[in-house]
Order: C-alpha cells, then sequence, then structure tokens
C-alpha cells in the first residue's frame, strides 16, 4: 500500500502475480508452470519476495533460465512497482 495525496493505493497479490507472469514469460525456455498453485508473492512493508515453480525447456541450460527469470522478475516488480525486492526463489519443477 502506498500514501498519496488523496488517499491511497493498493497493489494486490493478483495483480503482482499477473506481472510476474508476464516477466517470466519473456524469458525464453521458461514457463510459470503453476501459475495459481506454484507462485506465491508476498509484500509489504516497501518490500516483496516471490517463490515459484518453473518448467525449463528441454535442451536449455536450467540454471542460465532460472537465473534469468530471477533477474527479469525482480527488475520487472521493482520497476513497474516501486517495491524492494528481497528475493525471488525459483524452483525449476519439470522439463518439457
Amino acid at each position: 500500500m502506498f500514501r498519496g495525496h488523496g488517499g491511497t493505493v493498493t497493489l494486490t497479490a493478483a495483480a503482482l502475480g499477473q506481472l510476474v507472469a508476464h516477466a517470466v514469460a519473456g524469458v525464453d525456455g521458461a514457463r510459470l508452470r503453476r501459475p495459481r498453485c506454484g507462485l506465491d508473492v508476498a509484500h509489504g512493508d516497501g518490500r516483496a519476495s516471490v517463490t515459484l515453480e518453473l518448467s525449463g525447456r528441454y535442451g536449455v541450460s536450467l540454471p542460465e533460465v532460472a537465473l534469468a527469470v530471477q533477474q527479469r522478475v525482480a527488475d520487472a516488480l521493482a520497476r513497474t512497482t516501486g517495491l524492494e525486492v528481497e528475493r525471488v526463489d525459483v524452483e525449476v519443477a519439470e522439463v518439457e
């Protein structure tokens, strides 16, 4: 929640989840495995942390894809919301 001149602005967990899903979709070789169950975005006091399950494409370097997802998600959250991103935990749970 942010305080403005005329009131407050609240970022819902659902909106942050959609932002994370879009960021993951932008990484080649990665797919958010279960957006409703495998994604958790916790936020408060101007900070956020993310835990997500990832599906990686066969033949790509899974550590590189996971690191790219971490960076992309952190950048998208920080840039779009102004939240300080404490951590982005990625679990590669599936290979397609």
